[in-house]
Order: structure tokens, then C-alpha cells, then sequence
């Protein structure tokens, strides 16, 4: 691998590798932008196949953040970290103490987050040494569990693709497939209930399905059928990749809105639905609710106003919609260039206030 050459095609500003011997710490952290703020990105650990897997893992997912926290509106960059280990028997203090120090050494330029394989526990320990993390416990000023926000999010944004698809943004009598009931899903699920939408669920886990049904009148099916239901709205809200060359055949909804990341196997099937005149809520639009909302520890957390930001998904699903007319692409590619287009912005306000300031000293 290339590094700097890799670096240089996805315009990555730094990569930083950490290690601890006494403790076995190794970890990359990268940061892919900083325009817009300081980077913000969780840690992941994970058992690797290679160094050089964790390292393109790491520039993957920071670049996503870039463009996740861009479009969300936040005034933070892009960054991500992954620690090389299992995280059921290689986790210990001294590790994340350290890893902390590290961070405690960039001095803001990243702020970090539990993520997959780590912890609030884990991030509790970081706090120990440096107060760029979020995610903490709530004795700390941390907001908590993210799920319930993360769906507050995914249900505002449902709303506004079904007011593109069905003319009203009301999922009342709406018929709605839910791929996985985790904790974000079965908070989703409670939104739709509420609002009078009828549910279909599935997920591998059959005590997850059983509440579903039990609590919210849902109709459980078995997780492959789960794309040929008769529904206006298919919500992918458990692994990535849900939308290929098998399901996208099987779909009858109107509307693709989830909270799964990397939902579109390949970018190609974007395309495909698009043709199809599925409406598709960009995932890293639609479920940037856990984001938004840790991003709020960072002026001392507040929930109604969190709320209130994460209520603007609703918005930014909109502003996806009327890009993807305006230039008349699918919507996938029209949330890029949302994230993109207020990056830039901010990078020419920045170069013109600089000239201003180098003006003003040549006449001085």
C-alpha cells in the first residue's frame, strides 16, 4: 500500500500510529479533514487479517466521517481509530489510558467515541487522560446511550422521503419492513406505533422479534422474505449491504429509510434505484442522530437542545432530495455532494478571510 500516494487521491491530512508495549496497544489514528472543526470519529477494535487491512479500515471510515458530520451540519471534521485486538480478552486500563495520552497529545485536532469492540466503560478510562472523547458515562456530562436518539433521528428522516414518495410526510396506515430490531429498531419501531404505521420486523435474534410483536402489533416473517413484502417503506436497520443484485428485485416499498450503514452494496445499485423511482435516504444522512448527539457533550450536553439538532435530519433529508433533482443524480451520490459543497464553502470563506488579513497588513 501506497500510503502518501493513497493519502494524497482521498486528500487525507494525517495519520498517526500508536503503540504500548507494556500495555499492547496498537493503534491508527486517522484524519481525513479538518475544515469544518476538529475530527470526530470513534475508536473500533477489531481483530485485523493484517496491519495493512487496519490501516485502509482506519482511512475508510474517517473519510465516511468527513462527509457524515459535513452533511449533518456539525462544525467537526472527519476522523476515525481502529485498535488492533480482540476486543473480548485483549481490552485492559493501561491500554486506554495510553491510547488517551495519545490523544491528549493532538490537542483537539481529534475527539473520539466508543464505536464497534469498544465501550462507554472503554471511554470512561480515555476520559482519565484526555477530555477529547465523547460517549462517556452520564456521571461525567455525557449523554447516554445514543440508540433512542440515533432512531428520533431515522424516524425524522423517514418522514421527509415519505413526503417525496407519497406526497404527505403522515406514515399513519403506512406499512413499514424493518430489517433487525436491535436498539436502535425497536426505538424506531416505537415512533411508527405511535404514529398509527403498521410494522413487519425480522431479525436472527427471535426473542428480539417476539418484543417487537408483542409490544407494537408487529407481523414477524423470516429474515429472507423480508424484501418481497407487500410495504411502502423497507427500513434496513441491521447489516450493510442489504441492497444488491438479489433484493433489489424482491423490493416493493417506495421508500428505502434505515438506520444500517453502507447500505447500498455497491454504488452501482443506487443507481439502480434510482431508476426504479425508489426514494433512498442517504444512511450516513439519515442515522447521523448518534452523532449529532454526542457532538453536543462538547458544549456541555444538553438534551432538549440535541434533540432539536437531531430533529434536522428531517432538513438535511430534504436538501439531499432537491440536490438529486436539481442536478439530476441518485440520491446517494446528492448527499455527497451536500457534505462537498459545505466543505467548500468554508474553505473559500477561510482563503478569502486570509487574503483580507494579508491585505489589510500590506497596507499597514
Amino acid at each position: 500500500m501506497e500510503l502518501f500516494r493513497y493519502m494524497e487521491q482521498y486528500d487525507y491530512e494525517q495519520l498517526v500510529f500508536c503503540q504500548d508495549k507494556e500495555s499492547g496497544l496498537k493503534a491508527i489514528i486517522a484524519i481525513h479533514d479538518t475544515t469544518l472543526g476538529p475530527a470526530l470519529g470513534g475508536t473500533r477494535m477489531w481483530t485485523y487479517d493484517s496491519e495493512e487491512a487496519a490501516i485502509e479500515d482506519a482511512l475508510r471510515l474517517a473519510r465516511g466521517m468527513t462527509y457524515k458530520n459535513a452533511a449533518a451540519g456539525l462544525n467537526l471534521g472527519g476522523g476515525k481509530t481502529v485498535i488492533i485486538g480482540d476486543p473480548r480478552k485483549d481490552k485492559n486500563e493501561e491500554m486506554f489510558r495510553a491510547f488517551g495520552r495519545y490523544i491528549q497529545g493532538l490537542n483537539g485536532r481529534y475527539i473520539t467515541a466508543e464505536d464497534v469492540g469498544t465501550t462507554v466503560e472503554d471511554m470512561d478510562i480515555i476520559h482519565d487522560e484526555t477530555d477529547f472523547v465523547t460517549g462517556i458515562s452520564p456521571a461525567f456530562g455525557s449523554s447516554g446511550n445514543p440508540s433512542p436518539v440515533t432512531a428520533y433521528g431515522v424516524y425524522k428522516g423517514m418522514k421527509a422521503a415519505a413526503k417525496e414518495a407519497f406526497g404527505t410526510d403522515s406514515l399513519e396506515g403506512k406499512t413499514v419492513a424493518v430489517q433487525g430490531v436491535g436498539n436502535v429498531a425497536y426505538n424506531l419501531c416505537r415512533h411508527l406505533h405511535e404514529e398509527g404505521a403498521s410494522l413487519i420486523v425480522t431479525d436472527i435474534n427471535k426473542e428480539a422479534v417476539e418484543r417487537a410483536v408483542a409490544d407494537f402489533g408487529a407481523r414477524a416473517v423470516d429474515p429472507d422474505d423480508i424484501y418481497s413484502q407487500d410495504c411502502d417503506i423497507y427500513a434496513p436497520c441491521a447489516l450493510g449491504a442489504t441492497i444488491n443484485d438479489d433484493t433489489i428485485p424482491q423490493l416493493k416499498a417506495k421508500v428505502i429509510a434505515g438506520a444500517a450503514n453502507n447500505q447500498l452494496k455497491e454504488t452501482r445499485h443506487g443507481d439502480l434505484i434510482h431508476d426504479m423511482g425508489i426514494v433512498y435516504a442517504p444512511d450516513y444522512v439519515i442515522n447521523a442522530g448518534g452523532v449529532i448527539n454526542v457532538a453536543d457533550e462538547l458544549y456541555g450536553y444538553n438534551a432538549e437542545r440535541a434533540l432539536k439538532k437531531v430533529e434536522g435530519i428531517y432538513a438535511n433529508i430534504e436538501r439531499v432530495l432537491d440536490i438529486s433533482k436539481r442536478d439530476g443524480i441518485p440520491t446517494y451520490l446528492a448527499a455527497d455532494r451536500l457534505a462537498e459543497e459545505r466543505i467548500e464553502r468554508m474553505r473559500r470563506s477561510r482563503s478569502q478571510f486570509l487574503q483580507n488579513g494579508q491585505h489589510i497588513l500590506s497596507r499597514r
